[in-house]
């Protein structure tokens, strides 16, 4: 919702400026300008080319933004990573307190660091100090009971997170992040998350680029880029050329006998609004994972698709053509050819 609500911000601002700024120094001569009434008229529309490149770019800003790409100078907050810690208050069987502190270290995702080191000092009380170490976006779960003396004793328990009363199923916000504690007692840290996207699910335009370069260097599972691009343009053409094969004869058949059209349309109209990737655990029981189950799941995409376009051009031919051709005592087969087939193939 936040990048929803940025976007749209910079919509209306960039329409604002435009209108007030750009929009006097565009040239007011050309076919629109001749026009009395052009709000309603389709043709006197035509795509900003300043809107578009305005659009690009507030897209690629708040993709890098959301990144962290170093591409773009402004980032929201991103995820907390560093050192930080808290108390928590423990209670003994003997109905005894005492606080210890856990010492966490944030680090990157996928990079490799050490816990944090804790004093060598003995502690006088049963609650011992703790480390941990987290990833950014993850949680990590501490067992302070197994570090505590006596803290596997039925009646001991965690009541407090930094003095502020916990309990299972309840959370508690500390320094750089939130403590939560699980049914059974135990305690999980999560770290601020920031607003910055994890890179699992949107990476930085860099990243995309790098990844981009690494693959088309090495391949991918000692298979290269060129070779994979192929099998899927061959893959992709030879379905539709099926497609288009049964699609197209299908699509005349239904625009130019009512037999056909009674008869298919049930079919059509039932298949058409199914998305193909639905079909897929249906292919792959019928034809398995191999390249006659892919080619199967292309064709039937492209099936339905032809057969609708090649029925709506033939609905689209001009009738006074076809009275016209009649007229020179043109034959249905001449039709077809002559008329029918060039006026729908557009």
């Amino acid at each position: 919702m936040l990048i929803l609500a940025i976007y749209v911000t910079i919509f209306i601002v960039a329409y604002v400026l435009y209108g007030l700024v750009a929009g006097r120094m565009v040239s007011r001569e050309g076919f629109t300008a001749r026009k009395t009434v052009t709000f309603g008229d389709e043709s006197a529309v035509t795509p900003n080319r300043a809107a578009s490149v305005i659009s690009i770019i507030s897209i690629f800003l708040i993709w890098g933004a959301f990144t962290g790409s170093n591409l773009v100078p402004v980032h929201v907050p991103g995820p907390f990573v560093g050192d930080t810690s808290f108390t928590y208050t423990a209670t003994n069987p003997q109905n005894q307190s005492d606080d210890a502190t856990v010492y966490i270290r944030v680090r990157p995702v996928g990079e490799k660091t050490e816990k944090p080191k804790i004093s060598d000092k003995p502690q006088a009380g049963f609650a011992k100090d703790d480390a941990m170490k987290v990833g950014a976006w993850r949680s990590g779960l501490i067992r302070v009971q197994n570090n505590d003396e006596g803290g596997k004793e039925k009646g001991y328990r965690v009541t407090a997170i930094n003095g502020q009363p916990i309990a299972p199923k309840q959370s508690v916000e500390v320094a750089d992040g939130v403590v939560n504690m699980t049914a059974k007692g135990s305690l999980s840290f999560v770290p601020d998350k920031g607003w910055q996207m994890e890179p699992i699910w949107l990476p930085s335009p860099e990243a995309v680029v790098s990844r981009f370069i690494e693959v088309s260097r090495d391949g991918y599972q000692n298979v290269t880029l060129l070779e994979n691009v192929g099998w899927s343009l061959f893959r992709v053409i030879v379905g539709f050329i099926l497609g288009s094969l049964v699609g197209i004869p299908l699509g005349y058949a239904m625009g130019l006998n009512n037999w056909f059209r009674g008869w298919f349309d049930p079919i059509v109209e039932f298949m058409r609004p199914i998305p193909p990737l639905a079909l897929i655990p249906l292919i792959i029981i019928w034809f398995g994972i191999w390249e006659q189950g892919k080619i199967s799941l292309l064709f039937l995409a492209a099936l339905w698709i032809m057969t609708i376009s090649a029925r709506a051009g033939v609905s689209g031919v001009n009738i006074a053509k076809v009275h016209a051709a009649y007229s020179l005592g043109a034959s249905k087969f001449q039709i077809l050819t002559h008329v029918i087939i060039p006026n729908s193939l557009p």
